[in-house]
């Protein structure tokens, strides 16, 4: 099976909500499947360390991981316009993947939620692309030909899949913001199959 990597920090669970159906969106498509994993929190705290394994949800990610992939999509909270510390720690640890070319050529894509509609959505989904045009990766967005993305009252950009949590910090997409981040995966794994010369 051809994997797709989904690979994201969750806070409070909407990432983490908004990485299950970009998951789906990638298993709708034949041939195609999603490998789910997450990075560890950054402590403040220089003794602070996490379990190897975590408690709940997917395992934390491996350079392996990212070697195995024929894509990746990456997932973060918006953090005052960027993404969180812990997603950018892994990724700034990634010099050995960047010389061994571990991702050039490979398709990829982003998604984020904040608690606002003006939270800085659009800025955090370009940040996180910065780091995968480095590594030589084909980053791609959502097309306007998805009518959810011209409809949406909630969450969803061209740059990328998102969500809007809301003051009470909701962790469940709405009907648009799945339709798009399943959109997204599946528009991610056609064409990392047809890279691959699989399709």
């Amino acid at each position: 099976m051809n994997e797709i990597l989904v690979l994201y920090y969750s806070h409070r669970g909407s990432v983490r909500a908004l990485a299950e159906h970009v998951a789906t969106g990638i298993h709708q498509v034949p041939g195609a499947s999603a490998r789910v994993r997450t990075v560890p929190r950054v402590s403040t705290v220089c003794e602070a360390v996490e379990d190897d394994i975590p408690a709940e949800g997917p395992p934390y990610v491996e350079i392996a991981d990212l070697e195995d992939c024929i894509g990746l999509a990456l997932g973060s909270p918006t953090r005052f316009g960027n993404m969180a510390a812990p997603l950018k720690y892994f990724l700034d640890g990634l010099s050995g993947a960047w010389v061994n070319r571990a991702l050039e050529g490979k398709p990829a894509c982003v998604f984020t939620s904040s608690a606002s509609m003006h939270g800085g959505q659009e800025s955090t989904l370009l940040s996180m692309m910065l780091p995968l045009f480095h590594h030589g990766m084909l980053v791609m967005g959502i097309p306007f030909s998805e009518e959810a993305l011209s409809t949406t009252r909630t969450g969803g950009t061209p740059y990328g899949a998102s969500h809007v949590s809301g003051a009470d910090g909701q962790p469940e997409p709405s009907a648009d913001e799945i339709r798009l981040a399943q959109a997204q995966g599946r528009r991610l794994a056609e064409t990392a199959l047809r890279l691959a010369g699989v399709r």
